[in-house]
Order: C-alpha cells, then sequence, then structure tokens
C-alpha cells in the first residue's frame, strides 16, 4: 500500500480510482464494509482502491475542547486499513484552511483532480465540506456532474448496538471490552513502546512489562481502570495474560498506565521494544491494598481466574474445529 500526505507524492499520476472517506479511528466492522466494498469495486474496474482520511482528527482542530481519544494511532490504522488490501492512503494533514472548502470545491480539488475518482464508497451519514455543508444526496449531484458514481453502504449493527467509533469508546470508558470487541471484529487493544518500571513488580509481587504512560502520549482511549483478562503479544509471540489498567493505588499515585503479568513468564528476559495487549474480559476494579503482600495474593487469584478462563476457551475452540472439520462421506 503507498501512504502520501499530498497527492504530488506520487512518482506518476494516479490512474482512475474507487476510494472510500473519513476518519476510520478503531477500523471498526462499520469501517471493514466501507473498505471491502471500495476494493471489489475497484478490482472490478480495474484501477485503484483508495482511502483518503486525515490527521490530526478535524474535531482536534475544529472544537478541540470535544476531541474523542483515539482508538488507534496513525501506524495501526494505516496497518489494518493496508490488510483490507487497499492500494493507496492518502492521509490528508487536516487544518482551518482545509475545512473551509465548500463542498464544490472538495469533489473538484480531491476526488476528481486530485484522486480520478470513478466511485465513492461512504456510509448514509457521510458529510463533507465546510461546516459539513455536503451530505451523501449532494455528494451524489456532484458526483453526477463530476462523472464519478456514489455508493451508499449501510450502516452496521451488531447485538442492537451500532458500530460507530463513538460506540466503541464508550464500551471500552465503561470496561466492557468483550462487547467493544465485537464491533471492531477482532479483541479491543492498545499498544505501544514497553518501558521500565519501578522494580515494585519484580520485587514485591509478579514481574509486569509495561505500556509507556499514555498520559504522555497522543489522546488514547484506554478501557475503564482496573484489571482484565489479556492476550499480550511481544517479540512475536501472544501471551496469555493478566492487565492493570490505571495508576498503582497501593505504592501511590502514579501516571495512567498498562502492565501485563505474563502467565508463562518465568523472569526470562524478553527482548523488545513494543508490546500489544489484546483486552478479553474484565475481573475487577483497580483498587488499593493494604500492603504489597495481600496485592500479591489478589494478583495470584485473578492469574487463577484468568487460566480458568483460558482453559475454557481452548475446548470451545477445540469443539468448533471439530464440528467444522471435513464431512464424510
Amino acid at each position: 500500500m503507498q501512504l502520501i500526505r499530498e497527492i504530488k507524492e506520487l512518482p506518476e499520476p494516479l490512474r482512475a480510482s474507487a476510494v472510500t472517506i473519513g476518519n476510520f479511528d478503531g477500523v471498526h466492522l462499520g469501517h471493514q464494509s466501507l473498505l471491502r466494498r471500495v476494493v471489489e469495486r475497484a478490482r472490478a474496474a480495474g484501477c485503484t482502491a483508495a482511502v483518503l482520511t486525515f490527521d490530526p482528527h478535524p474535531t482536534q482542530v475544529l472544537a478541540p475542547e470535544r476531541a474523542p481519544k483515539l482508538l488507534t494511532s496513525p501506524g495501526e490504522k494505516a496497518r489494518l486499513i493496508e490488510g483490507a488490501g487497499i492500494d493507496l492512503m492518502w492521509v490528508q494533514a487536516f487544518t482551518p484552511e482545509y475545512s473551509a472548502l465548500s463542498p464544490e470545491e472538495f469533489v473538484e480539488e480531491v476526488l476528481v483532480r486530485g484522486l480520478r475518482a470513478k466511485a465513492v464508497v461512504v456510509g448514509p451519514n457521510f458529510r463533507f465540506g465546510h461546516r459539513h455543508a455536503g451530505d451523501v444526496a449532494r455528494l451524489a449531484e456532484l458526483g453526477r456532474r463530476a462523472g464519478f458514481e456514489v455508493e451508499i453502504v449501510e450502516a452496521l449493527q451488531v447485538r442492537g448496538h451500532a458500530v460507530s467509533s463513538s460506540r466503541v469508546r464508550e464500551l471500552a470508558a465503561f470496561g466492557r471490552v468483550r462487547l467493544a470487541g465485537r464491533l471492531l471484529g477482532r479483541p479491543f487493544s492498545v499498544s505501544g513502546a514497553i518501558v521500565p518500571g519501578m522494580g515494585i513488580g519484580r520485587e514485591q509481587t509478579v514481574p509486569t512489562l509495561n505500556l509507556a504512560p499514555f498520559d504522555r502520549q497522543f489522546p488514547r482511549q484506554l478501557p475503564k481502570a482496573g484489571v482484565y483478562v489479556t492476550r499480550t503479544r511481544v517479540a512475536g509471540a501472544e501471551h496469555e495474560s493478566v492487565s492493570n489498567v490505571g495508576r498503582k493505588p497501593t505504592f501511590g499515585e502514579h501516571e495512567l498506565t498498562v502492565e501485563s503479568f505474563l502467565l508463562d513468564y518465568r523472569d526470562g528476559h524478553i527482548e523488545a521494544d513494543e508490546m500489544e495487549v489484546q483486552f478479553l474480559h474484565r475481573l475487577r476494579d483497580e483498587r488499593k491494598f493494604p500492603d504489597a503482600a495481600t496485592l500479591k495474593t489478589q494478583i495470584i487469584r485473578d492469574a487463577q481466574r484468568a487460566l480458568g478462563l483460558f482453559r475454557r476457551l481452548r475446548l470451545v475452540q477445540s469443539y468448533l474445529k471439530a464440528r467444522s472439520g471435513p464431512a464424510s462421506c
């Protein structure tokens, strides 16, 4: 996948494209349906499957006091979009000047001259242009004049929940990580750099791997503070784990962070700079314990509960695999 920030970065003029447009934060099931349809349209027409997205999130520029916490970093978003089969991802710098484009200017400058769009695939609530003046009906009208077709992909619902980035954020903020994962089509996760801890775990409780404090990074949506059953991917391997989101109140107030206790970790040294934590199930709230020994006892209980859940998951997976095996003649 080619990733550009200006159309002039392309080594040669872009051939015709099928394109979808949006923030794509989280790349949830609704986004995935748009991406799949764009790829289908592009392959059928022999043109480029393209995505136009924005950095920073437009709300951070237009109404920073209402800017959402993000579900994916720019790198994570790009990897997920590339995995959907997209050929070109244009990350447009969102500025006050860019936001001032009228719907007509946006279509002419971006879709026609820039992306040479032949098909534009969007959701039913898509808005564009200065002050969101353009809607899907306006886009279809301008498309007829400019020579591209507009296709509307209907919004999705999962178990009665509208699939949207805002809904995923809301579920995560309440600790409902399993349902958030259903809307994403994969486990809700966070990733980042591994940083040295304070040594408390190794010396007083259990050894953990620590993500860099999120207070210092871009505004990232974390699950509600507490303890979770997780899978932690590090150094190319996936480990069953228990992870804490919080501020270590037993040892005083600290920066908000995520730390993972790998259930198969045996004090070996892991050579890695980054890790990803996938949240599967919420166990309990984070709370302050009277001392490190009491906290360690609770962590062992949490680990035992997590191991039990993973055993049940493996049994279910084995059962489903056996049922889906080749049919006999």
